[in-house]
C-alpha cells in the first residue's frame, strides 16, 4: 500500500516502514548517538513518541491526517543502538476522528504504548484558504 501522508519524515528520526495496510502499520527506528538524554545512553522518550505518533500517521494514511490527543505510556527505558519495532493498528472510527492503538516493542518486550487520537481534516491543517 502507497504511503500517502507525512511524506517528508525522516526515517533516521521517525523509523522506517515495513508494512503498510489498510488501518495498520508497522514501523523500524534503530536509535542513535543523537537520540541520547545523557551521557549513559538514555535515548530521550520523544524519539520514541515520534515513531509511535508516525506509525499512527501512516495507519489512518491520510494526506490530512493530523494528531489531536495520545495517551501514552514508557514502560521500559531505551538505549542507543536498540531497534524497535511501532505497530499501529485503528481501533474505531467515529466521522473524521479515528482512535489508534500503538505499541511499540524492543525484541518481545513492550517499551511503549499509547492510544492516538487523529483527525482526518477536509483540508490540509497549514492550508490558509
Amino acid at each position: 500500500m502507497e504511503i500517502i501522508t507525512h511524506q517528508a519524515i525522516d526515517p533516521t528520526l521517525c523509523g522506517r516502514p515495513v508494512a503498510v495496510e489498510e488501518g495498520y502499520s508497522r514501523v523500524v527506528l534503530r536509535t542513535t548517538a543523537v537520540m541520547a538524554a545523557d551521557d549513559t545512553g538514555l535515548v530521550h522518550g520523544g524519539f520514541l513518541f515520534g515513531l509511535a505518533d508516525y506509525a499512527a500517521m501512516i495507519a489512518v494514511n491520510h494526506p490530512n491526517v493530523v494528531l489531536g490527543a495520545a495517551d501514552v505510556k514508557f514502560l521500559k527505558p531505551l538505549a542507543v543502538d536498540a531497534e524497535v519495532t511501532a505497530e499501529a493498528r485503528v481501533e474505531e472510527v467515529q466521522g473524521k476522528k479515528q482512535w489508534v492503538a500503538v505499541s511499540v516493542t524492543q525484541g518481545e518486550e513492550v517499551v511503549f504504548q499509547g492510544m492516538f487520537t487523529c483527525f482526518v481534516l477536509d483540508k490540509h491543517v497549514m492550508d490558509k484558504a
